[in-house]
C-alpha cells in the first residue's frame, strides 16, 4: 500500500455552524477508505497531533483533527489558544460533540469515503472520544487515557468537567481503551470501574493497561513517552480500526 498522501489545514463546519480550523490528511489512492476524527489533548492542536493525523493517512485512512480551540482566535499559538480556552473553563461538551459531528460529516463528504467513521482522543480527548461515541452514531472509538469519565476532577482543576460514565448506555460502537498502570488520571480503579460498567451494560469493549507507563505514554515529545507501550498501543489501534472501519 502506498503511503503517498495530501495533508494540510482545512475548514470544517462545527457546532452551531462555526468554521473550525482543522488538519486533514488523506491517501492519494482511490481505494475506499474509512475516516478517523482525531481529538487533540488539552495542551492544544499542536504538531504531534498533526503527526498522528498523518500516521492514519499513511495507513490508508482519511483523518482530520478539528482544532477545538479555534474559537479563541486565528493566528494564536496552540499554547495561547489552549490557555485562553482553560481560562474560560474549557470547551463545553455539547460544543465538542458538535465539532466532532461536523468533522465526521466532512470526512464522509470526501471522495472515496466508505461512510464509516472512527474517533480517537488522547488525554482530555480520550474523555471526549468516549463522550462522542455516546452521543453520535459512529463505528469505532478509541479512548487513550481519558480522565474524568468516571470521577469528578479535583476542586482546583482549571477546566469544568463532569463525569460522563452515566452516558455509557448510549455507547454506539465498539470501544478500545488504552491506559497506563502508573497513571493517576485516570487511575487504575477508574479504568476498572468503567470496564465493569460497560460489561454490565453488555457494551463491546477491550481495555489494555501498560505496566511502567503513566499519562501521555503516546506523546513522543514528552518525558512521559514509553516506546514499548506506544508501539503496542499503535498496533492495537490500527488493528481495531481495521476491523471496524473496513467495508
Amino acid at each position: 500500500m502506498s503511503d503517498a498522501m495530501w495533508a494540510g489545514t482545512v475548514s470544517v463546519r462545527g457546532h452551531a455552524g462555526f468554521d473550525l480550523e482543522a488538519y486533514l490528511a488523506r491517501p492519494l489512492g482511490d481505494a475506499p477508505r474509512g475516516g478517523v476524527v482525531v481529538i487533540h489533548h488539552m495542551p492544544g492542536h499542536d504538531e504531534p497531533t498533526k503527526e498522528i493525523v498523518r500516521t492514519f493517512a499513511a495507513h490508508g485512512y482519511a483523518a482530520v483533527s478539528p482544532n477545538l480551540f479555534s474559537r479563541e482566535g486565528a493566528g494564536m499559538s496552540p499554547d495561547d489558544q489552549a490557555a485562553a480556552a482553560r481560562a474560560k473553563g474549557g470547551v463545553p461538551d455539547e460544543q465538542v460533540v458538535g465539532d466532532v459531528a461536523g468533522s465526521a460529516t466532512h470526512l464522509n463528504s470526501l471522495e472515496h469515503s466508505n461512510g464509516r467513521i472512527g474517533v480517537i482522543g488522547f488525554c482530555s480527548g480520550g474523555r471526549q472520544a468516549f463522550l462522542s461515541a455516546c452521543s453520535l452514531e459512529i463505528d469505532a472509538a478509541v479512548d487513550c487515557y481519558g480522565a474524568f469519565v468516571v470521577n469528578e476532577p479535583p476542586a482546583d482543576f482549571p477546566v469544568r468537567l463532569t463525569p460522563v460514565v452515566g452516558r455509557a448506555h448510549r455507547l454506539s460502537c465498539p470501544l478500545l481503551g488504552l491506559f497506563g498502570e502508573d497513571d493517576r488520571s485516570p487511575a487504575p480503579d477508574e479504568v476498572a470501574a468503567l470496564d465493569a460498567e460497560l460489561t454490565r451494560l453488555g457494551k463491546e469493549h477491550e481495555f489494555h493497561s501498560y505496566a511502567g507507563a503513566g499519562h501521555a505514554f503516546f506523546a513522543v515529545d514528552r518525558p512521559a513517552y514509553r516506546p514499548a507501550a506506544a508501539r503496542d498501543g499503535w498496533r492495537r489501534v490500527l488493528g481495531f480500526l481495521g476491523r471496524h472501519l473496513a467495508t
